[in-house]
């Protein structure tokens, strides 16, 4: 499903007359154009809307300063500097529009699931708790961006993917595997995801998209899209409210997996010949049985409940004119949760209340020279928490809206870091090298540099072959520094994480007529120092509770393999990721991330259309887990491999489509976290228009 960055190379035409001059032809677009051919398989999957609108690099090989875009490029985030897909020195795994709206998923985090080198860990169906991961890593050792804006919360990774935006919005997803430290800067240990939207209407100035779907177990569904243009101004609104009684129940038979939830999203866009201006503010609002979500041997509790609300808000520019392009950026996120640890009874536990406001001012820059094209720019991001349970002693506590209870605890600190980067560009080479240097008013750590080098090597239109060296580091969650309730002891104490790693990858293609081939590997080697893990010694019997720690070291070593056929309109794709993980268990110790990873994942995708409009998606997905969980009786039970299929069944015309979908269509049984059951099979059915 996923497709690698390096595009299959066509056949293009050049306008020469007119190239290089001010009165070209398409001078009106502020740029020189290459206008590609592309082929009826390449329009099937392309829209308007995957036509990147940053500049394109300078061809360095002949050292020409005209700027030349092809159609089917995009920027991508692989570098600081924009590079476009086939340019790009480092791998990054794109999803776009079409291959999004073909999945059989309800949810950002279902579609990940698909991502050969992504973990997603769910809690709960259609997205309700999810944790993400790269590589081995943890949910908190990625970094989430929306539009290149980075909306981690620092308080946990738990609920990074409670997200404002509905798949109709998105007009792709790029992953990017691996330490990003000199792209993304903290919080980018393993990798990152951004998801990028538009507010650009397809098709015409004005356009309104519903859709409506419903299922087993109570699920519902029910949103929208409405676009609007004119002029230089672009602007799009989305909303949708979703809602299910949950697939089980708790000992006393109330409601413990039911979830309902509410988002809505503002994007805005003002462009010309000189700059480039967006902006968004989005909400989600959900809560959620959290069932046996955060139990314990010690605790065995199973009917928790978790509201999650969150804000999202940035401004955005670029500027087009000039030889230096300035690109600024300030944000604003919040986050506000409430933990029922006993749903609807505040008397048996108290409920646990956090707020986290993260600010942030970015200011990137490029210029191209003789030698390449270079990126500096700085950031400073401050995240502060208050919390009735997390922190140290505030000298002003704050009112909790709505209740009777105020915040008082808290954390501040202040991330401060600034990079350097340069692109050598060249026919056949693109290098990509420089640092960022952080420093956290947290640990009173000491400015660190952090080195990154990328190089790929095209020796013809058909291979591609890559490699790279990058560091990173994490800062501790703040839940991982003061959690102590009911089994949990965190420490404060903790230090950051930091990742080294070495990666190196080939990538084949082919095109003949309409047939398509693909195939790209690539091996990695993560180091990691002060690993930071949840463990528990179950040899303290009664005594025993869940630890934050650091892990001296773990060291890890990946192979991942893809491959795609695509013939007219039919698709096959074959995913394959296996990692090891070299640090030894002591006896007795559990753990609840770092030493539980995906050993071994296969994923397979298959679209096939069958007669007329009528389309069929079939996923399969098996992995292999390491790493052992207890249950409530004390006994310890290794991970168990499973098997899962999904299918969607499509009529599709112009203007609406009908469809129906299974998610785990074999009924299986399977755990992705020791106390919490997955939900059997889950049929849905659903439609969609357009005007």
């Amino acid at each position: 499903m996923y497709k690698p960055t390096f595009n299959i190379r066509r056949q293009v035409l050049v306008f020469r007359h007119f190239g290089n001059k001010g009165y070209s032809l398409f001078a009106c677009l502020g740029r020189e154009v290459v206008c590609s051919v592309l082929s009826v398989a390449t329009l099937t999957y392309a829209s308007a809307e995957s036509v990147s609108t940053n500049p394109v690099v300078t061809d360095s090989a002949s050292m020409t300063t005209a700027r030349e875009m092809m159609l089917e490029e995009v920027s991508v985030t692989g570098s600081r500097a924009p590079l476009t897909k086939s340019q790009a020195a480092r791998m990054v795994t794109v999803l776009d529009r079409a291959e999004i709206q073909q999945a059989p998923v309800q949810s950002i985090n279902d579609l990940l699931k698909y991502a050969i080198g992504v973990d997603v860990r769910q809690r709960g169906p259609i997205g309700a708790q999810t944790d993400i991961s790269i590589r081995g890593g943890t949910q908190d050792q990625i970094i989430l961006l929306l539009n290149g804006i980075n909306i981690c919360d620092p308080q946990t990774g738990h609920n990074a993917m409670d997200l404002p935006v509905d798949l109709s919005d998105i007009v792709r997803i790029e992953v990017l595997e691996g330490p990003a430290g000199r792209i993304y800067g903290s919080s980018s240990l393993v990798g990152a995801i951004n998801i990028v939207t538009s507010s650009r209407s397809e098709k015409n100035a004005h356009s309104l998209q519903m859709h409506a779907e419903g299922g087993s177990y109570g699920y519902a569904k029910l949103g929208g899209r409405f676009g609007f243009e004119k002029s230089s101004f672009s602007n799009a609104v989305s909303a949708n409210y979703a809602r299910s009684d949950g697939y089980s129940r708790s000992k006393t038979g109330s409601l413990n997996t039911d979830f309902s939830g509410s988002k809505a999203f503002y994007q805005g866009q003002y462009m010309d010949e000189d700059i480039r201006i967006r902006w968004h503010l989005g909400i989600a609002d959900k809560g959620f049985g959290s069932s046996t979500f955060w139990a314990s041997p010690k605790w065995q509790a199973d009917d928790q409940y978790e509201h999650t609300t969150k804000i999202y808000s940035a401004i955005q520019a670029e500027t087009h004119c000039g030889r230096l392009k300035l690109m600024p950026s300030i944000y604003w996120n919040q986050n506000k949760d409430r933990y029922e640890g006993y749903r609807d009874q505040p008397e048996k536990m108290k409920y646990n209340y956090n707020r986290t406001d993260v600010y942030g001012v970015n200011l990137s820059s490029y210029f191209d020279w003789v030698a390449g094209r270079t990126a500096f720019g700085a950031e400073i991001r401050n995240e502060d928490l208050v919390s009735g349970n997390l922190g140290e002693p505030l000298a002003q506590t704050h009112h909790i809206k709505g209740t009777d209870r105020d915040y008082t605890l808290g954390v501040n600190r202040t991330n401060i870091s600034g990079y350097l980067e340069h692109n050598l560009l060249l026919e056949h080479l693109t290098i990509s090298a420089g640092f960022v240097a952080v420093k956290n008013t947290w640990s009173n750590m000491n400015m660190t540099i952090y080195p990154g080098i990328d190089a790929s090597y095209r020796p013809n239109s058909h291979w591609t072959i890559h490699a790279s060296y990058n560091t990173s580091l994490r800062m501790p969650s703040f839940t991982e520094m003061y959690y102590k309730l009911q089994g949990y002891a965190a420490d404060p104490h903790l230090k950051p994480e930091e990742m080294r790693a070495l990666e190196i990858g080939a990538t084949i293609n082919c095109h003949l007529s309409s047939v398509i081939c693909q195939l790209s590997t690539s091996i990695w080697h993560h180091s990691g120092r002060n690993m930071i893990d949840w463990i528990m010694d179950t040899s303290k019997g009664d005594e025993a509770v869940w630890q934050s720690v650091n892990h001296t070291k773990i060291n890890s070593i990946g192979f991942e393999a893809d491959a795609r056929l695509r013939i007219k309109n039919s698709e096959l794709r074959v995913s394959y990721s296996y990692i090891n993980q070299d640090k030894e268990q002591e006896a007795g110790i559990v753990s609840q991330y770092a030493l539980e990873y995906l050993r071994h994942k296969l994923v397979a995708y298959a679209l096939f259309p069958l007669w007329k409009q009528l389309t069929l998606g079939v996923n399969f997905r098996w992995q292999d887990r390491v790493g052992q969980y207890t249950d409530f009786d004390g006994v310890v039970h290794d991970y168990q491999p499973y098997a899962l299929v999904d299918t969607r069944l499509t009529w599709a015309e112009p203007k609406w489509k009908v469809y129906v979908e299974a998610n785990n269509l074999f009924n299986k049984d399977y755990v992705d976290f020791g106390h919490v059951e997955e939900p059997g099979r889950w049929l849905i059915a659903g439609f969609a228009f357009s005007l």
